[in-house]
């Protein structure tokens, strides 16, 4: 995967914890509440990638054939749920409980990172350093969150939803052209 498909989709995944951490900022603004969320989010992000990819490494001698069209299809259905989350209503409230401690932080870590690990699957299938796909997942995810806690005041409610809304149309782009790329060679 060359390095501009990388970095496209580390950003694209990373909209979620950028997201998540403007909203978590808006009230935990230390800078170790900034620390363990940044350094979570972007941990758990490299993990889940990684994870997916093992699976997809098992998997990608079976179906050398059709990877395409699962790439293609986790991408689309990761950003249609991006998309479909962006455009609903529902948002999370906040109350007392440190988000970046314990459950709460763990939970969200989690969270954030289950596109990463649908991401990951595909990421054998299309070539390129995993290592280095993994680790550009992570430190995006991790720059991502960093600069969401500190700039909460500013962007909580305003560009999260349209953020979100981009990344859902970028991995559905990033499917769509895995699946051209391979039925036009």
């Amino acid at each position: 995967m060359p390095f501009v498909e990388i970095l496209l989709l580390s950003l694209a995944l990373s909209v979620d914890a950028f997201t998540v951490a403007t909203t978590v900022g808006v009230r935990h603004r230390s800078a170790r509440q900034v620390f363990r969320l940044t350094f979570h989010f972007g941990l758990f992000q490299s993990l889940l990638a990684l994870a997916g990819a093992l699976a997809g490494t098992f998997f990608v001698s079976i179906m050398a054939s059709y990877d395409h069209w699962i790439t293609f299809g986790l991408l689309s259905l990761v950003g249609i749920h991006m998309i479909y989350t962006a455009m609903s209503d529902a948002r999370t409230r906040l109350n007392n409980v440190d988000l970046t401690r314990g459950f709460s932080l763990v939970g969200l870590s989690i969270a954030v990172s289950i596109d990463a690990l649908a991401a990951g699957v595909g990421l054998p299938a299309v070539g390129g350093s995993l290592t280095l796909s993994v680790a550009m997942i992570g430190v995006t995810a991790a720059l991502a969150t960093l600069a969401a806690m500190l700039l909460a005041g500013h962007v909580a409610d305003h560009l999260g939803k349209w953020l979100e809304l981009a990344a859902g149309l970028v991995l559905i782009g990033l499917g769509t052209w895995t699946l051209y790329s391979h039925l036009a060679a």
